[in-house]
């Protein structure tokens, strides 16, 4: 990332919730891409920064998306599922990040 930005250690394990593991998110890892769950209001430059802060490599790039919450019935009533922000980060050539250790 071209930007840089400091941020706390708390902050950094606010903004990576959560890694997503799903099929299109592990097909990304053999381009040296991870997805994680990340806050609504979380920033590229923050994103970049909490991951290297908290795994201890070089990101390269981050491409975010928000998912607006689908309209759903539980029980025959509407609900409203919660908005979610997911984001690709990409490595530098030769780093990795694993998932299931934990951190």
């Amino acid at each position: 990332m071209t930007k840089a930005c400091k941020i706390s250690k708390e902050r950094m394990f606010d903004l990576v919730r959560a890694p997503v593991i799903t099929e299109k998110a592990t097909l990304g890892s053999e381009h040296n891409q991870m997805a994680f769950r990340v806050p609504l209001d979380a920033t590229k430059p923050e994103i970049a920064a909490a991951v290297e802060g908290i795994f201890g490599v070089k990101v390269v790039a981050v491409n975010t998306l928000r998912q607006q919450g689908k309209l759903k019935r539980f029980k025959g009533r509407p609900g409203q599922r919660s908005d979610v922000k997911k984001a690709y980060v990409t490595l530098a050539e030769g780093e990795t990040i694993d998932v299931a250790a934990g951190v």
